[in-house]
């Protein structure tokens, strides 16, 4: 089964901050709703660039994607 990465861009001077912030979120959110879903991540593309993303199955990706209304989104390849 395929899986998608839904991504959250921040930008700006406390781009990683607020990434890492929105990661904790993120996992609260899984927690409270019980998901199985185990990569919850951010990865810093510049200084005034960072990430945060989690992998959902394809299956499951619609009411998480309109519930947290990521950014945009991918399919996750493993890297």
């Amino acid at each position: 089964m395929r899986q998608l990465k839904l991504i959250w861009d921040f930008r700006g001077p406390a781009a990683e901050k607020t990434a890492e912030h929105h990661v904790i979120h993120l996992k609260e959110y899984i927690a409270i709703n019980k998901l199985d879903i185990t990569i919850v991540e951010m990865e810093t593309i510049s200084d005034m660039h960072t990430l945060a993303y989690l992998v959902v199955a394809e299956s499951e990706m619609k009411p998480i994607r309109d519930a947290l209304k990521p950014h945009r989104g991918q399919v996750y390849s493993g890297e």
